[in-house]
């Protein structure tokens, strides 16, 4: 298959699947083969995630596809889902340094304002209604979880954080959230840009723009205008992800603990 072709199917490169590929091979350890059929190659078994996370085909359709029943099909891509899970932290890791640096000016180019890292949001992801308290799910998209991310300028993710109920307001998630509890080691003098759930009050290392009620102030309704010129990074690069990455706009799952 061409490079073209690979791509378009999968959403990853030759060499970026290679580089997968063997970062894989360090986590998932090799079982022996002590009968009945064998064992799906690591290869192959990244082939199949690919294909599960670049399209919204069924487990059916993806075991005919790759000529495996559909019980192998389910447990390589979830073995895989657990695998990358585990080599999380070596793709999306906070800025150091020389990282800031570049974040703070790219992001004064952007939007006029200083010290800023990066930005902050939250989308839905959907699911389908869980057996247990599936209530809690439901919201005005429908039934989902949330992924809250924070992202620099270039649309890199550098910390996520996911599984809220999809009715949990964007403020209670922050809170809830493991960054919460570490931001002043992390952001240090910088700030995020986040939209007016993230009140300045409470979160201080967020700029979020002032509610305008008629009232506002030229001064006001600009920052507010720089704050939404520097915010439409976040958005991009949910876009972007949900773009190439068609299952996550509809994981089909009842299944939290893989979600």
């Amino acid at each position: 298959m061409d490079e073209t072709t690979f791509r378009r199917h999968l959403r990853v490169t030759w060499a970026q699947y290679d580089f997968l590929l063997a970062q894989l091979e360090v986590v998932i350890t090799a079982k022996n083969h002590i009968g009945g059929c064998p064992d799906i190659p690591l290869s192959k078994k990244l082939l199949m995630f690919l294909w599960y996370m670049a399209n919204q085909n069924s487990f059916r359709e993806i075991a005919d596809k790759f000529n495996v029943s559909q019980s192998a099909a389910h447990g390589a891509i979830v073995e895989l889902l657990r695998a990358l899970c585990k080599l999380c932290r070596f793709f999306i890791s906070w800025s150091n340094n020389c990282e800031r640096r570049i974040s703070t000016a790219a992001f004064s180019r952007l939007s006029g304002l200083d010290n800023v890292i990066g930005t902050i949001d939250g989308c839905h992801i959907k699911i389908q209604r869980p057996v247990i308290r599936g209530g809690d799910y439901l919201n005005r998209k429908g039934y989902s979880v949330l992924l809250q991310g924070i992202v620099n300028e270039r649309c890199r993710f550098t910390d996520i954080f996911v599984g809220p109920p999809g009715r949990v307001h964007a403020a209670r998630m922050l809170r809830t959230s493991p960054f919460s509890q570490s931001w002043e080691g992390k952001m240090m003098d910088g700030k995020l840009l986040g939209d007016s759930a993230y009140c300045a009050t409470a979160f201080p290392f967020i700029m979020s723009p002032k509610h305008d009620n008629g009232a506002l102030t030229e001064q006001d309704l600009g920052r507010n205008n720089q704050i939404s010129r520097g915010r439409v990074v976040v958005e991009q690069a949910f876009g972007r992800m949900k773009c190439r990455w068609k299952r996550v706009r509809d994981l089909q799952n009842v299944r939290l603990d893989i979600t």
